[in-house]
């Protein structure tokens, strides 16, 4: 694990085995505190190193340390009043703060924090007789959700792990915890399931193979990833994946749980079922791009890459990357689509949020479904 202090916004950390992370959710899960309140009884102060609250920690609820405040007055510049007491506002906790005063707009976080504040507090009191779901956590307000539970609905995380772990043991026997993350955003696992590379990816490398890709092949192993959110950052999510590349491959897409419309942790296990199910029908969809010949694969990428609103600096450089291997004669689609696979790992490199790189992931599996003669054509295109 990171040794950054937890109260920061900054905070993250990583696990190299399962237990280690339920472990780590579990504490978090009874030191966190769901407050449900009516907006009304809500008030947004401004919290920056000119603000009164700064300078006076009696203001600040019990627990709060300086160090949470003067992190915040770094970076959000606000704190909630919930119960008589201060919180200070996490950075996770903006947008939620928002959406339950119904404003937004690119100037709101450039304007001086006690007149974002004030602007908060007038629009909280034009709904002050609906409800607020706040979310402590790590010494700061974390989330402001809606109350209503049709609007967000708690799925613990812990909970959502051991549902995971159950079912992978049930569906795939012998599965292995890789690796696990977890900030104030997001938190997301992967894991890899060896024994069953035959009965999933047997046809589909063997295939591979016969185009002269053996040693692709050999290292590719199927495997599953996990993402979720208490802050309204992300559902309730699991993706299938081809592991052993240098960065998981995404093959169809996400199977969500929205945090809404009451949804509970059995919702989340129904959904892995399904998942489940699909998993060689996309392996189906990628082996099916071995037979698509394309005659201008730069130019299908590069429109694909738009379709799919790929990031501009990490997409023309992957596509240069495709150049320089093939060339400008013909490839496959999978050549393509596996030649995408460089955008996500050049988003890591320059260490791009991994709430940013899942996000276009899962756009690239959508990849799987285009029509790629539609976008085969010999006229370039700019990106």
């Amino acid at each position: 694990m990171q040794n950054n202090s937890r109260c920061v916004d900054s905070y993250s950390t990583t696990f190299d085995s399962f237990p280690m992370m339920l472990g780590y959710h579990k504490e978090l899960s009874q030191n966190s505190e769901w407050t449900q309140c009516p907006i009304k009884e809500l008030g947004v102060e401004p919290l920056d190193r000119r603000s009164e609250a700064f300078a006076n920690m009696d203001m600040f609820a019990e627990g709060v340390s300086e160090e949470a405040v003067e992190d915040t007055a770094e970076n959000l510049g606000l704190a909630l009043r919930l119960n008589g007491s201060l919180y200070p506002l996490r950075t996770t906790a903006y947008k939620s703060l928002l959406d339950r005063a119904k404003i937004n707009g690119t100037a709101l976080p450039k304007l001086p924090r006690k007149d974002l504040a004030d602007i908060l507090n007038a629009c909280f009191n034009v709904h002050k007789e609906q409800r607020a779901l706040v979310l402590l956590r790590g010494e700061k307000a974390t989330a402001v959700h809606s109350g209503d539970e049709r609007d967000y609905s708690v799925l613990p995380i812990d909970e959502l792990l051991e549902t995971l772990q159950s079912k992978l043991d049930e569906r795939f026997p012998g599965n292995e915890f890789k690796e696990g993350y977890s900030d104030y955003s997001i938190s997301g696992a992967t894991w890899s399931m060896p024994k069953q590379k035959e009965d999933l990816l047997g046809t589909y490398s063997r295939t591979l193979a016969l185009h002269g890709k053996t040693s692709v092949a050999k290292n590719l192993v199927p495997g599953i990833q996990f993402i979720t959110s208490d802050t309204g950052m992300a559902s309730a999510k699991v993706a299938a994946l081809l592991m052993g590349d240098q960065n998981p491959i995404h093959i169809g897409s996400c199977l969500a749980v929205d945090h809404r419309r009451q949804m509970k942790v059995v919702d989340f296990e129904e959904a892995l079922d399904q998942l489940f199910a699909q998993f060689g029908d996309n392996i189906k969809k990628l082996q099916k791009l071995l037979d698509i010949q394309l005659d201008y694969p730069i130019n299908a990428m590069t429109r694909i890459c738009k379709k799919l609103v790929m990031p501009k600096k990490e997409a023309v450089e992957a596509i240069a990357m495709f150049e320089m291997a093939f060339g400008d004669g013909p490839a496959t689609a999978h050549d393509v689509f596996m030649g995408m696979q460089e955008i996500p790992y050049l988003l890591k490199a320059d260490k791009a949020p991994e709430s940013k790189i899942l996000a276009v992931q899962e756009s690239m599996a959508r990849a799987l479904n285009l029509n790629w003669a539609e976008y085969d054509l010999a006229k370039g295109v700019e990106y």
